[in-house]
């Protein structure tokens, strides 16, 4: 399956896809769903990134129960596939509720999707000292929902060596603080390089894994703090081991580590996946060793985007014990 945007949907006088894209086809979206789509009110969000549209309206089921909902279009076609996938998942569904959905909307080639209306979130406007067990449970369940079904695509596969490559070329210069420390780091972590990739490769269990886990992609359909957290914008679902969640939410904490309070989201994740009795694995600690050194290793790589310095700080100190605890 294909979808994409219509060349026919109407563009800006630059020639870039319209920003009132939803607004356009409104009348089409409520005519391809009869009479259960009320009117729609087009919105943008303070943390929506993509250039999706997204709409609120009331949906009408056909026991005339009415329902808050959102519209999104378009969609990727791994967002489409995924909330289509989820929604046979136990309850309370770890995604939103589907109401309905489609990869073509009349003679246009894009996705839409119409998903339940979430009031609270999300959970990263504020800070709370449940939101990473939380969020790690919430991961838990989408991972063990998504596992029904087969791998069907290979694992992402990074240019570590080109990246590391790229990180020493900065390191030479005069850019990064502590730059003599950052090149002895790197040049440990070149020297084992092929080692720890080779490693990283052969990792196990692989399973679907959400790829975007942050606060800010955490809902709740009730209030309250121990309210389940429900996870959106699915563009990122792959193959994967599961710690890449956990050290990808880690890693968005390494510069305010005040907020981890020692708490670490791969032993919150561990925890979370043997409740609900989904495998682990042994060799876990260490391949979560390894893709902090190979995240913190290329962090000079990207340094006019990622250059905060409390972070770039940070990354050297997870580079350094990374390499101490494998070696």
């Amino acid at each position: 399956m294909n979808i994409r945007a219509d060349d026919s949907l109407p563009n800006d006088a630059h020639g870039r896809r319209n920003s009132g894209l939803g607004q356009s086809l409104s009348p089409v979206l409520r005519r391809v769903n009869a009479d259960q789509l009320g009117p729609i009110t087009w919105f943008r969000t303070d943390w929506q990134r993509s250039g999706a549209s997204t709409g609120q309206a009331i949906w009408t089921s056909e026991d005339g129960t009415e329902s808050e909902v959102v519209i999104k279009i378009p969609v990727s076609e791994r967002e489409f596939r995924w909330l289509r996938r989820l929604q046979d998942a136990p309850r309370p569904l770890p995604v939103p509720r589907l109401f309905a959905s489609g990869d073509t909307l009349e003679h246009y080639h894009l996705g839409w999707v119409i998903i339940e209306h979430l009031p609270y979130g999300p959970i990263g406007a504020r800070w709370h000292d449940d939101h990473l067990e939380r969020i790690t449970l919430a991961a838990a369940r989408f991972q063990g929902a998504a596992s029904i079904h087969p791998v069907d695509r290979a694992l992402k596969h990074e240019d570590w060596q080109t990246l590391l490559k790229r990180s020493r070329e900065v390191a030479r210069g005069r850019d990064l603080m502590a730059v003599t420390r950052w090149r002895k780091a790197l040049k440990t972590a070149s020297k084992h390089l092929d080692q720890l990739v080779e490693t990283w490769r052969g990792r196990t269990p692989v399973g679907w894994i959400h790829g975007d886990l942050h606060l800010a992609n955490g809902m709740s359909r009730e209030a309250g703090d121990a309210a389940p957290v429900v996870l959106i914008d699915l563009a990122e679902v792959r193959p994967g081991h599961w710690i890449e969640d956990a050290i990808y939410l880690e890693r968005l904490h390494w510069a305010r580590p005040e907020r981890l309070k020692g708490r670490n989201p791969v032993k919150l994740l561990a925890s979370a996946r043997r409740q609900l009795g989904l495998e682990i694995g042994d060799d876990h600690p260490r391949f979560a060793d390894i893709r902090r050194i190979l995240l913190a290793a290329c962090v000079p790589a990207f340094l006019r985007t990622e250059g905060v310095p409390t972070y770039v700080k940070a990354a050297l100190e997870q580079l350094e014990d990374g390499l101490h605890r494998i070696h």
